[in-house]
């Protein structure tokens, strides 16, 4: 597809560099880049699928200026780095990518793009990828070279920060934000979405992603402990197996959803539950689901995950278990909860919290960087 160039605010496109699908799940990414691409071209490169044709990218168009570009790679690609070098060189040449910001979620892809001459490099380090499962033996000599390669690096959390702030000379502590108009839909939402309309209340509900990060034991126990409470997991499964999910009659798994229906089946829940495993892979996590269930009208209990403990935990705005004993009886507490009073309280928590700041915030960062990096600035330095 031809992809028109724009007239754009500091005449600069961005390239992400992104392990995350654009279309699995709704979170960072898709709220920061979404909002780049309303004053400039924005593509966002994934991970290669592989099929028995020719080597290509796929583009396709999202919302304003936002293209999802698509390596697909033929089965038995023996130098994957090196086909994608080629590729991404085409497809910047051709489409007149000559003013870039290179911008990345994962250092994995350094390998293809380590090359490129960007006006700056980002690095949005949104979760400690290195303790995640199945994460490649080569990833933190990886993430090394990206922090030698960044022009600045953002953290997805309070407590990411503290572990990165050392590692680099410019880290700024971005904390997930919150679309909070879109899940207040949810304190006036009255159609039941048909699958969770059946489902017996009191309702204790969690949307994300089922993974290695989820404490499925904890909900085993929990729905045995409490056959009187009903379990609602709306999201995917994956690197789990799903015959290792708990099964009882009082857990539902409805599957993922669209980011647009979530306010809709918050609004059928009594209580919003983390229930987080408390291991490597949660240590750093600062879970964007805090804001968006307040801001929903939601009690909530979380396991004791670091960033939800503060703010969250210590402004009496969640209530933390470490047990299934203590989760149950959080619960019984969530459920006799003063809703109005939590509301004004979660708003007034909420009320500077917003992807609009944390994008100009970041805009700006960015733009100051471009303008110092520019062979314009470098002439008069000189």
């Amino acid at each position: 597809m031809k992809i028109e160039a724009f007239p754009n605010r500091n005449n600069y496109d961005l390239v992400c560099f992104s392990h995350l699908r654009w279309d699995f799940v709704y979170q960072r990414p898709q709220h920061l880049l979404s909002r780049f691409a309303k004053d400039r071209r924005v593509f966002v490169v994934e991970e290669p699928v592989f099929h028995d044709s020719d080597s290509r990218l796929e583009v396709s168009r999202r919302d304003d200026q936002l293209y999802v570009v698509v390596p697909h790679l033929r089965h038995g690609t023996e130098d994957v780095d090196s086909v994608m070098r080629q590729l991404l060189d085409r497809f910047l040449t051709e489409n007149n990518v000559d003013n870039f910001v290179s911008w990345y979620y994962t250092p994995m892809m350094t390998a293809w793009s380590d090359h490129l001459e960007p006006q700056a490099v980002v690095f949005d380090c949104m979760d400690e990828l290195s303790a995640f499962k199945n994460a490649p033996a080569e990833l933190l000599a990886r993430e090394a070279a990206l922090f030698e390669m960044a022009d600045v690096v953002f953290t997805g959390g309070p407590s990411l920060y503290e572990s990165k702030r050392t590692q680099h000379h410019s880290v700024y502590c971005f904390p997930s934000s919150i679309d909070v108009k879109h899940f207040a839909k949810a304190l006036e939402a009255t159609d039941e979405p048909e699958d969770q309309g059946s489902i017996p209340s009191p309702r204790v509900g969690f949307f994300g992603v089922i993974d290695e990060r989820s404490d499925i034991e904890l909900l085993g126990r929990l729905a045995e402990m409490r056959p009187d409470l009903h379990f609602v997991m709306i999201g995917p499964v994956v690197k789990i197996n799903e015959e290792d999910l708990p099964r009882y009659e009082n857990i539902h798994y409805l599957g993922a959803k669209d980011y647009k229906e979530l306010p809709e089946y918050i609004a059928g829940w009594d209580v919003a539950m983390m229930p987080f495993a408390m291991n490597e892979s949660t240590k750093f996590i600062s879970p964007t689901k805090t804001p968006e269930y307040l801001a929903a009208g939601r009690p909530v209990v979380s396991t004791p995950i670091t960033d939800v403990v503060k703010p969250y935990g210590e402004a009496g705005l969640v209530f933390i278990a470490d047990s299934p004993e203590a989760f149950s009886e959080a619960i019984d507490s969530a459920l006799q909860q003063d809703l109005s009073e939590l509301r004004q309280r979660a708003s007034a928590f909420l009320e500077d919290m917003s992807w609009d700041k944390t994008y100009a915030s970041m805009a700006d960062i960015i733009d100051e960087l471009v303008s110092e990096n520019s062979p314009k600035a470098s002439a008069v330095h000189v």
